[in-house]
């Protein structure tokens, strides 16, 4: 073994003595990229739209919830296995199951409300043509009261108030955000 590494001679470039890659067989020097990495078609929004929005919300609603969870099943497996005076690995089983229950549950929940919005919006999109404000707070009332709709009309009143007032304050915090950079924001 010592003999095979005793004969390596490094690969350089005639232009400079800056190693090439020895498995490629190039000197990445030449590879240096002076245009856009993306190519857009003509026309194209250089932005990304509602559907292709969706996937990252999706999944990060899932994960965080997932994580806040978690964070609950940790806290409400200690307090349960105090109280009861489980040691051991009892006590270690039944942390482990608060935290999966109460972390799956929070995960599931947050991901439908996000496929719920996601959905809306996209369809907000479709039929009225724009992305805009308006979309966005439609969208979150329609979310609301869809996923309280079987809990009966009072309470789906409430989910779709509350998702009102959630998508107004996110639209507020954006048009202010816009006001002071000047910027275009990225609509959730």
């Amino acid at each position: 073994e010592d003999g095979a590494t005793a004969n390596y001679t490094p690969v350089t470039s005639t232009f400079s003595s800056a190693p090439i890659s020895p498995y490629l067989n190039y000197d990445s020097r030449f590879l240096q990229q002076t245009q856009p990495e993306f190519i857009f078609p003509e026309g194209a929004n250089k932005q990304r739209g509602r559907f292709e929005l969706a996937f990252s919300q999706i999944g990060t609603s899932v994960m965080i919830g997932g994580g806040i969870g978690g964070l609950a099943g940790v806290y409400n497996g200690f307090k349960v296995t105090k109280a009861l005076n489980q040691t051991g690995k009892l006590r270690r089983t039944q942390l482990i199951n608060h935290i999966m229950k109460q972390g799956s549950g929070t995960a599931n929940t947050l991901g439908t409300l996000a496929v719920l919005y996601s959905a809306c919006g996209v369809l907000l999109q479709f039929v009225r043509g724009e992305d805009d404000h308006v979309n966005t707070v439609i969208a979150g009332s329609a979310t609301g009261l869809l996923y309280k709709s079987t809990a009966g009309l009072r309470r789906c009143a409430l989910g779709g108030a509350i998702g009102l007032g959630i998508s107004s304050l996110y639209c507020l915090y954006l048009l202010a955000q816009e006001n002071s950079t000047n910027s275009s924001p990225k609509f959730l």
